[in-house]
């Protein structure tokens, strides 16, 4: 990280352009999650997700709303989300408080995300190729 990291200031939204956000400073981890809610939630094969200090982010314009459900591992989450297109914009989880755990490709500028970790690999799709150089988890870790 460089010394001009705290100053760091990106800006992110949803698919219409509604629901605005900025974050001050690095996440604290860039990762990939294969579990099945995020398969669903994202359309995809998995989720890229950069958790950053609540405190560090910020809602600067447009209508969200939040969706309760519980993660595979038991555990409660709360997805937030922009009340006209639907696009998952972050999600507030029981197991990092004071943490919000922000969708990667709602970022304007995803060229910096290089994720470190993948979680819930026993999910994963075969056809997803893992590099060497992340931590790799099968499920969720403590």
């Amino acid at each position: 990280m460089s010394d001009n990291a705290s100053s760091t200031e990106r800006c992110g939204g949803c698919q219409c352009g509604a629901a605005r956000y900025v974050v001050v400073g690095q996440p604290e981890q860039v990762l990939v999650c294969h579990c099945t809610a995020c398969q669903k939630q994202s359309g995809s094969a998995f989720a890229v997700v950069a958790v950053v200090d609540k405190d560090a982010f910020r809602m600067t314009s447009g209508e969200v709303s939040r969706f309760a459900s519980t993660a595979a591992s038991g555990r409660a989450r709360t997805g937030v989300f922009c009340t006209n297109c639907g696009s998952r914009l972050y999600h507030e989880i029981e197991w990092r408080p004071g943490k919000v755990s922000i969708r990667g490709g709602t970022f304007d500028d995803t060229n910096w995300l290089r994720p470190q970790v993948h979680l819930w690999t026993v999910r994963k799709q075969p056809w997803v190729i893992i590099p060497e150089n992340v931590v790799v988890f099968d499920t969720q870790p403590e």
